[in-house]
């Protein structure tokens, strides 16, 4: 039965959570294992990881095989270094004692370079939230200005009313009394003046045919009497 270190995934959607187990290596990934050897956490920054190391490094010495993940894993946890450093002392390159030395050398540098990234995320992130704060109290300054602009309308409004009077200096329009000058119109009575069609009483003076009379001055045919001026001769 080959043993192997791999990682059972738990967890919510969105938020996963890993147990560093070794199992057999034909079970299924979240199935049945053999011993929970630690947990890896990578939704944080950096990550959280927290395994046994003796009982990981035991396994890792029998020759359990690993998964990529695992090995990355054991390999940033010293587990992998501290197995290689005991095959050294079992080939005679160096004494046990030599080798703790160096492990916990590796081991210090490792945990001084972890918190210089942590610091450097910790003022990475405080300054974004200066930044943040900042760009967020300028909107509240200009959201500040923008209330009272509305609540004080006239104050900043008036002046500009008052300025305006270049309006009233334009009286050109009055000027234009022109229009007034304008009773030509009133001076066309000629019309009224125009009884030259009263003063036709010509046609009354036609009574020219009454002066006709003249006929009644024909009375010239009575003094033909004299006719019977002849008769009583005659007689």
């Amino acid at each position: 039965m080959a043993t192997r270190i791999r990682l059972q995934r738990h967890g919510k959607k969105g938020k996963a959570f890993f147990h560093i187990v070794a199992a057999d290596s034909r079970a299924k990934r979240d199935g049945k294992f053999i011993e929970k050897l630690g947990t890896y956490n990578p939704v944080l920054n950096p990550a959280v990881i927290d395994i046994n190391f003796e009982r990981t490094l035991h396994w890792v010495t029998v020759g359990a095989e690993m998964s990529d993940t695992a090995r990355a894993i054991l390999s940033y946890k010293g587990v992998l270094f501290k197995s290689h450093l005991l095959k050294g002392v079992d080939k005679g390159a160096f004494t046990l004692e030599e080798a703790e030395n160096k492990f916990n050398v590796w081991l210090l540098e490792k945990e001084n370079k972890v918190q210089s990234k942590k610091e450097g995320l910790s003022k990475a992130s405080d300054k974004e939230k200066a930044e943040r704060l900042k760009v967020e109290m300028e909107k509240n300054a200009i959201k500040a200005a923008a209330l009272e602009a509305k609540m004080n309308p006239v104050v900043e409004e008036a002046p500009a009313v008052e300025e305006a009077p270049a309006a009233e200096e334009a009286p050109a329009a009055e000027e234009a009394p022109a229009a007034e000058e304008a009773p030509a119109v009133e001076e066309a009575p000629a019309a009224a003046e125009a009884p030259a069609a009263e003063e036709a009483p010509a046609v009354e003076e036609a009574p020219a045919a009454e002066e006709a009379p003249a006929a009644e001055e024909a009375p010239a045919a009575e003094e033909a009497p004299a006719a019977e001026d002849t008769t009583e001769t005659a007689e």
